[in-house]
């Protein structure tokens, strides 16, 4: 049985035995351990999760590909697989009591943002995330304030956890191959928030100021906060979204909190 890609799914599967020794190197998968694979695809990298007698779920939206996993891993107890989209998916209910699920997953370009933050609404069941993105994608996870590949996904990437690009993935270690670098991300979830904020009033100021980047954060932010309230913080209003941190956004987050 073989299974073609489909590009309404955005599938393009994992045929690489060098980028799956690398992925596996780099993740330390144990039996002790519970672990959930989002979009499985063929299994590339599921077969070797399993040989590991990790506890294992893998969610799939592909029926077709569910009856192909179904079928591939008929025998394998320590497996179970979910028929479902996983930007719906309840995580947190696939962790035990006092467990904390270790999740990887090759996404699918087009969801991979709301998905990350669907997956972080539920970081307190989460020890550590393991994806492969479109590089570009990973690339702004990752940056730092002052780089133009820093925008609202960082920020708020930063609020959740600790992002690490581990390695590049060429574009021909897929089937079909697709027209963009991938990369290789590690995400941990901060045990304690690095600064004490709202995190809806953060993203809300953070998604306006990030709106219109090319401005500076005094016009930007005109319709959340004053100018002088913007300078009374320390931070410069004339200063771009983009040369803006994480505890700086947290400040005006917190001021306009106090303000209404």
């Amino acid at each position: 049985m073989s299974h073609k890609a489909r590009k309404r799914f955005g599938q393009n599967f994992l045929q690489d035995h060098n980028i799956i020794y690398q992925i596996l190197a780099h993740i330390h998968a144990n039996k002790d351990q519970h672990w959930v694979e989002i979009g499985p695809g063929q299994g590339a990298l599921t077969e070797p999760l399993l040989k590991t007698g990790a506890t294992l779920d893998i969610v799939e939206l592909d029926r077709d590909l569910v009856v192909f996993l179904k079928e591939k891993f008929s025998l394998q107890e320590n497996l179970t697989i979910h028929s479902g989209d996983a930007l719906n998916f309840d995580f947190q209910a696939l962790a035990k009591t006092n467990e904390k699920l270790r999740i990887i997953g090759n996404l699918p370009y087009n969801i991979s943002t709301p998905l990350l933050f669907h997956l972080l609404a539920n970081a307190d069941s989460i020890a550590d995330m393991h994806f492969m993105l479109q590089k570009e994608v990973v690339d702004r996870i990752c940056a730092s304030a002052g780089n133009k590949k820093y925008g609202r996904l960082t920020v708020m990437m930063q609020y959740y956890c600790h992002s690490e690009h581990l390695f590049d993935v060429p574009p021909e270690s897929f089937d079909p191959i697709p027209k963009v670098m991938s990369a290789i991300v590690r995400c941990v979830p901060h045990s304690k928030p690095p600064v004490d904020v709202d995190v809806t009033v953060l993203n809300t100021v953070v998604t306006h100021a990030f709106s219109q980047r090319r401005k500076t954060i005094r016009n930007s932010l005109k319709k959340l906060l004053e100018e002088t309230e913007i300078e009374a913080l320390d931070i410069n209003p004339k200063a771009r979204a983009e040369e803006i941190n994480l505890e700086e956004f947290a400040k005006l987050a917190n001021f306009l909190v106090d303000k209404t």
